[in-house]
């Protein structure tokens, strides 16, 4: 097979890279998911764009679906709006005051030191005049200084301390200063100041390095202002389906950008953060089908080819749904979007359904919907009207029959398409013209799909070696060369493996297992015969029979031989394996006790003759299928044998035989339980009483009756041609 082919290759050169961590399993599951997850990947991959702020819209832009969203570029432009309307905070700066009264202090210090420096007047007015020379005092201002004991000296200080703090103790902005020097010489002549010291204060004042008390206090005003962008309210877009987000040849502003990017229909650069989630999100689906797998279908989770083949399935189905995507249905956002309904979801859910279990195709629907989802754009009208398609689809191929159902599929795929679309149409409230549109994509995917199915069905089989209904099928076709030939050169046998295989669908119907392959298989059991046709005695058309010129060995050999030509012809024509496996069980190790019985009679001490040397050499059948031949087998066989078939006899006959192969261990591996084989027999019964049912026998007086409205009818025909 082109699989296990390419695996032989390819597991060694991984083996080396690490024999103990690598196993088949693991590598194929990791390749296949980093495929799958790289062809989703693609939507977050950066494109380049013309588009942006500043530059002239290309086309309108309307937006296919309608959407909520948190404008960030409007809620920034809000917050800072609320930040420049904050009033900038000022505080007063204290330090102001205490370097002028500082400045005044030492001033009043100075004439303090020099008056307590000597006792002379004169001197103390010369040295006053040295150290006062920048105020330009009199010298009657300058005689009363010197004159000034300590205590007027400070109430003097102490004034002139009032004053400063009195007008500069308040907030004085730096175009204030001005109207704060007028207001303090005005205050000494409030101020009960003397005559002979107001000068001095005055001169003071006057040069007095005034500077504004009132700062503007940055932090205190980022502060309020960050308060104010956090008390901002996250500014909300609503954009209804079908609305002009920009029109053509209309300048983009950052508001135009984010709402195409919202909606989907622009983007800048690769969304790591969107990707991260993807691959998360990617492991978690095949974490939890693997999951259903291993606890309810621990048979398939064990087969490395069906999970191989569930992992090839959603590859191709995302290929697929990649080229779907790629369609464009014109310049139109809301248009191009529609292609999500085309995706094929029906086709894996069939396939599935076909290949593996009907039940893992439920699973593997959800699985491949959720990706039909994301794949068209996040939206859930898509996952939507894919889940129906696929369940649809496992519907119409859970009980397959007949090969035309597979196409009668596409009827009903397209009907149940075509409701869910038209219904999520009518939710998303979307135009008449967008509804014809996706009602023709939905009929195209019922008939893509099936035409999907149809295709791969062959090749998938052929490659993984499962046997569907669909193979089992086309062996059951009467023109198939072996029953063509079974038919001209085994004809006895034909009607035989037709008679079985009637008994075989019958019995595995009543016990749910796989009737199709019962009855198919009971059509092939015995193939082998075409070798040797006349050695079996259903072809025999003379009274001569050859195994009466042989030994009793001979004749075991001859007639145990049409098992391996059986498997040698199935092989030859690729028979599938579940067929040939019903045509090596189903004899078993059963005893060919006619010809053991014959060899006992001629030999004179039955102890010579070793019972092993007249059975088949088997396997024992090993399904249920296989046991159900063998059963059907042994009883088409005998039955024709009875005297009088009747209801009763056959019944007797029949347990008589499922009870001689249990006694001879012959269904030890079929896992047929003692219900199931009561259940069997009275398939059987059903089944030969309408092959052997009595006719009813009218009384000589009905018949003569009978005779005679025969015989009037035919004057009466005679009568009118004449």
């Amino acid at each position: 097979m082109p699989w296990q082919r390419l695996d032989q290759l390819l597991h060694p050169l991984l083996a080396r890279l690490g024999p103990r961590f690598f196993t088949r399993r693991v590598t194929w599951g990791l390749i296949l998911f980093l495929i799958a997850t790289a062809i989703i990947a693609l939507d977050f991959l950066p494109q380049k764009l013309d588009l942006a702020v500043g530059q002239p819209s290309p086309r309108d832009f309307k937006a296919p679906q309608g959407i909520v969203y948190e404008s960030e570029v409007l809620t920034q432009k809000a917050r800072e709006e609320a930040a420049r309307q904050v009033a900038p905070v000022y505080r007063v700066d204290n330090t102001v005051v205490s370097a002028l009264t500082g400045q005044t202090d030492g001033i009043f210090q100075s004439i303090r030191e020099i008056n307590n420096s000597t006792s002379d007047t004169n001197e103390r007015v010369n040295r006053l005049k040295e150290r006062l020379n920048q105020f330009q005092l009199s010298p009657a201002t300058l005689q009363a200084l010197a004159a000034a004991d300590a205590g007027s000296l400070n109430n003097l200080a102490a004034s002139t301390r009032n004053i400063i703090n009195q007008v500069m103790g308040e907030a004085v902005p730096q175009d204030a200063l001005n109207a704060a020097r007028d207001k303090m010489l005005a205050a000494v002549e409030t101020a009960g100041i003397g005559d002979p010291y107001r000068p001095l204060v005055v001169a003071i004042l006057r040069q007095l390095d005034l500077k504004p008390n009132l700062i503007y206090d940055v932090a205190a005003t980022m502060q309020k202002q960050d308060k104010a962008r956090a008390e901002v309210v996250p500014v909300q877009v609503t954009i209804r389906q079908g609305e002009k987000v920009v029109s053509d040849g209309e300048l983009v502003t950052a508001e135009d950008i984010e709402a195409l990017q919202k909606l989907g229909l622009l983007r800048t650069g690769t969304s790591w953060g969107g990707f991260i989630g993807l691959f998360i999100f990617q492991a978690l689906l095949v974490a939890i089908l693997l999951l259903f797998l291993r606890i309810f279908k621990p048979d398939i989770y064990n087969n490395s080819h069906l999970l191989l083949l569930l992992g090839l399935l959603w590859l191709i189905f995302l290929v697929f749904s990649r080229g779907v995507v790629a369609i464009s249905l014109g310049g139109r956002p809301e248009m191009a979007r529609l292609v999500g309904y085309l995706m094929p979801v029906a086709a894996g859910s069939m396939l599935v359904a076909i290949l593996v279990d009907a039940q893992v195709a439920v699973v593997f629907t959800l699985f491949l919907g959720l990706e039909a989802g994301i794949m068209g754009g996040n939206y859930y009208q898509f996952t939507a009207a894919g889940v129906i398609s696929g369940l649809t689809g496992i519907y119409c191929v859970a009980h397959l029959s007949h090969r035309s159902d597979l196409a009668r599929s596409s009827l009903f795929l397209m009907l149940a398409n075509l409701l869910s679309v038209v219904t999520l149409g009518l939710m998303l409230k979307a135009t008449l013209f967008q509804l014809s549109i996706a009602a023709g994509l939905a009929l195209a995917n019922g008939l893509l799909s099936a035409v999907l199915t149809i295709g791969f069905l062959p090749f998938l089989e052929n490659s993984f070696g499962i046997t569907t209904a669909v193979k089992l099928l086309e062996l059951s076709d009467p023109n198939h060369p072996l029953l063509k030939r079974l038919l001209l050169e085994a004809p006895g046998t034909y009607h035989h493996s037709i008679l079985v295989g009637n008994l075989a669908e019958a019995a595995a119907n009543a016990v749910g297992a796989d009737s199709l392959l019962a009855r198919v298989g009971a059509y092939y059991h015995d193939i082998g015969k075409l070798k040797r046709p006349y050695f079996f005695i259903e072809n025999q058309v003379t009274a001569e029979n050859p195994h009466d010129r042989l030994a009793p060995t001979l004749s075991t050999l001859i007639i145990s031989c049409h098992v391996k030509d059986g498997l040698e012809m199935a092989r030859e024509f690729r028979l599938p394996q579940v067929i040939q496996d019903i045509i090596a069980q189903h004899h078993g190790e059963t005893l060919i006790s006619y010809f053991y019985h014959k060899a006992c009679e001629s030999c004179r001490d039955e102890k010579e003759v070793a019972a092993d040397d007249f059975r088949y050499e088997g396997p024992k059948p090993r399904s249920k299928e296989a046991a159900i031949v063998m059963l059907a087998d042994s009883v088409e066989a005998g039955i024709r044998s009875l005297p009088k078939p009747t209801p009763g006899r056959m019944e007797g006959f029949i347990r008589k035989i499922i009870r001689e192969k249990l006694e001879d261990n012959q269904l030890e591996a079929s896992d047929l339980t003692f219900r199931e084989l009561a259940v069997i027999a009275e398939a059987f019964m059903r089944v030969l009483n309408g092959i052997f049912h009595t006719r009813v026998e009218y009384p000589d007086v009905v018949l003569k009756e009978m005779e005679r409205r025969k015989g009037r009818n035919g004057m009466l025909h005679k009568q009118s041609a004449g």
